[in-house]
């Protein structure tokens, strides 16, 4: 397709003088390859990202030069608001700003701030749905998967445009050979109704592209039908609004759940409500001061504080065990410039005789007290018994009820983020620049409320008021104010499991359904200005290609002073960016929320041929690889295709589709839930690989491993030692059964045997404590006098001859049939038992460890549509809760509620 903008006017100081053009000898000179090593598979990563930690990378593999410093990867683009881009050529976007070396360890180039970190896993350690005994190599064997997905979806779109052209030819006749006995006055009428020739896929009926954002029950009711259908319709939909029109509103009677994909579409899709009524916002309780002997050191000398010093050193010192924060030297610098800050302001610190001390150092404070006085409070908190904690928590839902549920045209709908957060310290994600700095409470008279014109407006605090109140209909939030970090607006938003909240995940995902008819158009498009003699195109191609092969984030460029420099595809940086031959591309930079996204991957040949013509001299750090592209530009491009649509629905789509497209291979076999449950994670771990959507393994995983590998373990012990009794009812078994099936599992030795049974011990003794305390508790609560210690003393016997039992089996190698009347039969049965049990944790394992780089939940809230999750469950009979939890039953109820017991429904 033809370029959206020219590139004739474009200055050369953009370009570090690139030509707009590109001539067919700079083409040739760019096939020119460092190395001879043959070239990998495009389309899958070799090792993925995002990752945290930091890495040295300088050298890299096969011979390839050394990579260039990455200095504003770690940085800040410091800039002043006058500075925005928004008015300015392209060729004025600023450069990254270079800091010298010997600052703050924060500005630290990212690759050199650790060494010997391990890298991210490579493909070849990922567990994938198949395994295979063949000799190919996992890469190349899921870029072969890839791209048959890839072909498979060139095949749909194809077939959907077909289908549409022959059923709107169709419609057409229908329409022409009816006007021929209508008036000449009405044909457009007439025409009007030729709706009827809208695609039907799944069950739902296919609106026109411009209608792609009506919620798809909406679009159905539109449809023309046959006559007989559109009058049973009619006296269906009437019975059910009598219904509904003759039950009690009753806040006694539970509210019928509305199913927004059902109702009537509204004519004006802009005006989100007609009435709303709602109760404001919770604030954060008062500060409560330190006692007295609790005070902020400082130079080893306690200090006296206002309150309002006070209440800041509190933020830091109370978080002293969060060490990844207060030790981060940014954290540090940014709390201390706002800690002197309110110490001017309150006259600052004085000692125990009242006399002034000047706070100058910050490795001077100590917080110790501080934060000892809070964890005693927290630790307090804990041990205290389950009536007084019951009652806390029946006092905090009262408090908070009235803010829960707002009224939203008459209906009940539960409010997401009522409470206003508290004051503190910013974190922020990833390498945040402002990380440490004080949030300052939020107060009332910064708060602007919306809400119905004929609503009570809620009350403010006593002695305070609201910013302003406004009636906007066409806004879903209910109050907003600014928070004084970052700048930005806070929005009190109804809750996920809403009707606005889900009609917009709905068309989220109907957005990524369109996308289906255009990809194969889109793709054969990029795939061709690859190659153009444009610049522009063929930067747009390329940034199209990564953006669809590797799920990169467009980007923007950033324009706020101070804010961190994330990047995206189309804000790549020189420095992002490393080629090794002869199609290797390393991806390093700071992504959305300041996450570190480091990612190696094998590109298309052509590809890296553009790249590297792109950081082609006199191109240096801090300049632009795709100076001929903006993301609003990309967007416009994208939007010719279909409308709405923008690089971001890649992703979903890319999700989606090839989800769909994993689950359909499954058979349905007679296996057990758990193992169907493996089937549909291994699904989504291989959407995680092939749309490159990973992460690092996490901290606890290894110590989760453990555990679940104790926990099987100990079922085997306890299943050698059910043989064992059965050799005890039965000694003639050993005989008949053989030796071997009474043998003991190899990695079940007698060192952790005696440990596990300390556990055991140790574990029963827990129990037997805890029901004593829970008995005490309720005989307080009737009235009554709690059970004396030796209650407890008597109780624990069953623990000590549980010990004593342990040291006679070790020393006889004999173990005494328990339960009432035991048999064989019994212990056999209680055997097949245990072997379920251990299945399922092994299939549980199994599923972890192919989970320790995929963040499934990501997957599975935010880019794969749960419809499909949905249709499996139904397919493979498998309970709905066990994918999703309570929250995202709720969240995504119409999925759940659309597709109903459908196990055909299709992407």
């Amino acid at each position: 397709m033809a370029s959206d903008s020219s590139d004739d006017d474009m200055p050369l100081a953009r370009t570090n003088g690139h030509s707009p053009n590109i001539s067919p000898q700079a083409d040739r000179e760019m096939d020119k390859s460092d190395s001879k090593a043959r070239p990998l598979p495009p389309g899958v990563s070799v090792r993925h990202g995002p990752v945290d930690e930091a890495m040295d990378i300088d050298s890299t593999p096969g011979g390839a030069a050394k990579r260039k410093s990455r200095s504003s990867t770690g940085k800040v683009n410091y800039r002043a608001e006058s500075d925005s881009d928004d008015g300015a050529p392209l060729a004025k976007r600023q450069k990254s700003k270079h800091k010298k070396a010997g600052s703050d360890s924060d500005d630290e180039p990212i690759a050199k701030k650790k060494n010997g970190v391990k890298l991210p896993p490579s493909i070849n350690e990922t567990a994938t749905v198949e395994s295979s005994d063949d000799e190919q190599p996992l890469g190349t064997k899921l870029a072969q998967r890839k791209a048959n997905i890839e072909k498979a979806a060139a095949k749909e779109a194809k077939a959907i445009r077909s289908d549409a052209k022959v059923k709107n030819a169709a419609a057409k006749k229908v329409t022409k050979e009816e006007s021929d006995d209508e008036p000449l006055s009405k044909p457009k009428k007439r025409q009007s109704n030729g709706v009827s020739s809208a695609k039907k896929a799944n069950g739902v009926k296919k609106e026109p592209e411009s209608d792609s954002d009506v919620p798809i029950a909406k679009k159905a009711k539109k449809a023309a039908t046959p006559a007989k259908t559109t009058k049973a319709a009619a006296v269906k939909k009437e019975a059910k609004f009598e219904k509904e029109e003759s039950k009690e509103n009753s806040d006694d009677e539970e509210e019928e759940e509305y199913r927004w994909w059902d109702a009537p579409k509204k004519e004006d899709d802009t005006i989100k409500w007609t009435t709303l009524e709602h109760n404001g916002v919770l604030f954060a309780p008062p500060y409560e001061p330190l006692p007295k002997d609790v005070k902020l050191y400082y130079d080893g000398k306690p200090v006296q504080l206002h309150v309002d010093a006070e209440e800041v050193a509190t933020f830091f010192g109370s978080m002293l065990h969060s060490t990844q924060n207060v030790e981060n030297p940014v954290f540090q610098k940014n709390f201390f410039h706002d800690f002197k800050d309110i110490l001017q302001k309150t006259g600052g610190a004085k000692d125990l005789n009242g006399d002034p001390v000047e706070i100058k150092e910050f490795k001077k404070l100590d917080f110790t007290k501080i934060f000892q006085h809070y964890r005693a409070i927290s630790e307090a908190k804990k041990a205290r018994p389950a009536a007084e904690k019951k009652a806390e928590k029946a006092e905090k839902e009262k408090l908070e009820a009235p803010y829960m549920y707002c009224k939203w045209d008459g209906r009940k709908e539960k409010v997401g983020n009522f409470r206003v957060e508290p004051p503190g310290l910013f974190r922020g994600r990833g390498e945040h620049p402002k990380t440490g700095m004080v949030k300052k409470r939020v107060m009332p008279e910064q708060v602007t409320i919306n809400i119905g014109k004929e609503a009570k407006v809620p009350d403010p605090p006593p002695g305070h008021k609201w910013k302003a109140v406004q009636h906007d209909n066409k806004a879903t939030w209910l109050a907003m104010w600014q928070e004084n970090v970052n700048g930005n607006y806070k929005y009190v938003m109804l809750a996920a499991n809403s009707a606005i909240k889900g009609q917009a995940d709905y068309k989220k995902f109907e957005k990524a359904r369109e996308l289906k008819k255009h990809i194969d158009r889109i793709r054969a498009d990029y795939t061709r200005e690859l190659k153009s003699e444009v610049m522009a195109d063929r930067q747009r191609a390329t940034a199209m290609y990564l953006i669809d092969k590797f799920a990169l984030r467009a980007g923007n460029e950033k324009d706020t002073e101070n804010e961190a420099e994330t990047v995206g595809c189309c804000s790549l940086k020189y420095e992002h960016v490393t080629l090794r031959e002869p199609n290797t591309v390393i991806f390093d930079f700071l992504g959305k929320d300041s996450i570190r996204f480091y990612n190696e991957v094998q590109v298309d040949r052509q590809v890296f041929k553009n790249l590297k013509m792109f950081k082609k001299p006199p191109k240096e750090d801090g300049d632009d690889i795709f100076d001929r592209l903006t993301t609003s530009q990309l967007n416009k491009h994208l939007s010719s295709y279909m409308p709405g649509l923008t690089a971001k629905v890649f992703r979903t789509y890319n999700a989606s589709w090839t989800m769909s497209q994993l689950l359909k291979k499954l058979k349905n076999d007679n296996t057990s839930i758990q193992e169907k449950i493996k089937l549909y994670n291994d699904c989504n771990r291989e959407v995680a690989i092939l749309c490159n959507h990973k992460r690092t393994v996490g901290a606890a995983h290894e110590a989760q491993m453990e555990k679940l590998g104790d926990r099987i373990k100990g079922l085997r012990y306890q299943k050698w030692r059910t043989k064992m009794m059965m050799l005890d009812v039965d000694p003639k078994l050993k005989k008949k059964k053989g030796a071997e099936f009474f043998e003991l599992d190899k990695d079940l030795d007698q060192a952790w045997i005696e440990q596990h049974q300390q556990f055991l011990v140790e574990e029963q003794k827990a129990k037997i404590k805890k029901k004593f305390e829970k008995d005490n508790e309720k005989l307080v609560a009737e009235g009554g006098n709690p059970m004396p210690e030796k209650e407890l003393k008597e109780r624990m016997k069953a623990a000590t001859e549980l010990e004593a039992k342990f040291k006679k089996e070790n020393k006889t190698g004999k173990v005494e049939a328990e339960g009432k009347s035991p048999t064989v039969e019994k212990l056999m049965a209680a055997i097949d038992k245990l072997d379920e049990r251990i299945k399922t944790l092994e299939l549980q394992c199994a599923d972890r460890e192919g989970n320790k780089e995929v963040a499934l939940g990501t997957s599975k809230i935010n880019y794969i549509d749960p419809r499909l999750t949905v249709a499996f469950s139904n397919r493979f009979k498998v309970p709905i809760e066990k994918f999703f939890s309570k929250t995202l039953r709720d969240k995504f109820n119409w999925a759940i509620q659309s597709v109903g017991n459908d196990d055909s429904w299709e992407f």
